[in-house]
């Protein structure tokens, strides 16, 4: 688990008392991994900063340097992996022509993100809650994003008359929740097949009965890659 809160945390509420950006950026980087690792393990509430301190092999005075509170620690962990969905998955879907090799690149960068940070992603499910609303509502803006980017996929593979008239948002849901299911049920999964192997397995399933008849002519190249 690799969780790198970047500069465009700052802009979320999260100040620090050191104006350093590279070494705010190393120690934030350094006290979240620490956190959700403790977090995993005891829970948000029962885990302390210096709980976090200890594991992290800093002083609990250090980690007020960075943070201000512990619900900050949880938050910068919570909001780097939907960030990192606004980035990878529109970069890795890029500007090909063909609708369906979007869609399906839009996928598989999704679910690498969340293979990435299988632990940030369980402790977004469990401790959302924990979060006061106005960063609640900062994450569920994020996720209608992050959908977004998905629903446009479907979307275009419509117009191109490889999709069926289907619920657009209905299937983005399932997508998302298949997405997030590699990390809440990692330990089924991961010992059986790769991520990418995974999503493969899963969008032959989910598309059995979306795709048109063209839809299946150009899926056949795309599976025999």
């Amino acid at each position: 688990m690799a969780v790198n809160p970047r500069t465009r945390t700052a802009s979320a509420g999260v100040k620090s008392k050191v104006e350093d950006r590279a070494l705010v950026d190393r120690r934030r980087r350094q006290i979240v991994n620490a956190a959700i690792e403790r977090f995993g393990k005891r829970g948000y509430h029962a885990t302390t900063i210096s709980d976090i301190a200890q594991r992290a092999g800093v002083s609990v005075g250090l980690i007020y340097q960075y943070f201000g509170d512990k619900e900050d620690v949880l938050f910068l962990a919570i909001l780097e992996v939907l960030d990192s969905y606004l980035e990878q998955i529109p970069s890795s879907a890029g500007s090909s022509g063909d609708p369906l090799e979007r869609f399906r690149a839009a996928v598989h960068a999704y679910c690498r993100v969340i293979d990435a940070n299988v632990d940030a992603t369980v402790l977004a499910y469990r401790e959302t809650k924990s979060l006061r609303k106005v960063r609640r509502n900062l994450i569920k803006q994020k996720e209608h994003e992050t959908n977004a980017l998905i629903a446009a996929c479907i979307s275009d593979c419509i117009r191109a008359g490889l999709f069926e008239k289907i619920d657009i948002e209905l299937l983005t849901y399932q997508i998302v929740m298949f997405a997030h299911a590699w990390a809440l049920k990692a330990w089924h999964f991961r010992g059986k097949m790769s991520v990418g192997q995974y999503v493969d397995r899963g969008l032959a399933v989910m598309l059995n009965r979306v795709l048109t008849p063209r839809g299946q002519r150009e899926r056949a190249p795309l599976r025999a890659r």
